[in-house]
């Protein structure tokens, strides 16, 4: 394996497939059987999940509501979201624990650095819910932030393309996938794969972040293997 520690970003939007909104529970299995694939060969995976599926906070604050409070209940979608892909996951004999950023005893442990470190060495599936626990912060951001706290080697960003685009596929038949790139291009270019708070932190703890296709099979397992999957950012610029 090209790496032995591996954070995995998943947006809630992941988890409803075609769907408008909620979870698709075929679209959750086939994540789960991916997983599964992942801890067989002995990585140690973390994942922190989205809530978009069920609740944004900044839709919210756009119609009124008070951002931070949006927020918060945005963070408590994100543990639906991370006990739904913990049942599937668990349904495969894989063990797995949700730690989350604020407290809920009764269905998850309360996120400690430590705690997630030692459940990782002994080959359990850690899922981080409700966000950084603060409000005016992504999940992309936590994503990053989780990676730095438990040493992961790299984040894999899953989306629903095939990897970083100089510009939109979709209205432009001309756009050239990038193989890799730097930190300061997606920056200064303001590519939105992910927020720039996050992007500015794994480039301060050098953490590369790999874009990838999710809806492919096998792509997580590629890209761990190190196989040339999406876009990394954190090396040179480089088109396909």
């Amino acid at each position: 394996m090209a790496y032995q520690r591996v954070l995995l970003k998943l947006s809630g939007e992941a988890l409803m497939g075609d769907l408008g909104y909620g979870i698709d529970p075929k679209i959750v299995d086939d994540i789960a059987e991916e997983i599964s694939e992942v801890v067989s060969l002995g990585v140690q995976l973390s994942i922190v999940v989205g809530g978009g599926n069920i609740f944004r906070g900044v839709k919210a604050s756009a119609g009124g509501m008070d951002r931070a409070t949006g927020d918060y209940i945005g963070m408590i979608a994100t543990v639906m979201n991370a006990m739904t892909l913990q049942d599937a996951l668990e349904r495969r004999e894989i063990p797995t624990r949700v730690l989350t950023a604020i407290a809920m005893q009764e269905v998850a442990e309360t996120y400690i650095r430590r705690r997630a470190i030692r459940h990782l060495e002994k080959g359990r599936v850690v899922i981080f819910g409700a966000g950084s626990g603060n409000p005016f912060f992504t999940t992309d951001t936590t994503a990053a932030l989780r990676a730095a706290e438990i040493d992961a080697e790299i984040v894999l960003k899953a989306t629903k393309v095939d990897g970083i685009y100089d510009c939109d596929p979709n209205k432009n038949p001309d756009a050239r996938l990038y193989k890799s790139l730097n930190y300061a291009h997606v920056l200064s270019h303001d590519l939105r794969v992910m927020d720039g708070t996050a992007i500015a932190l794994c480039r301060e703890q050098n953490i590369p972040i790999l874009v990838f296709n999710l809806s492919v099979r096998g792509n997580i397992v590629r890209a761990i293997k190190g196989e040339t999957v999406g876009t990394i950012v954190g090396g040179v610029c480089e088109v396909s």
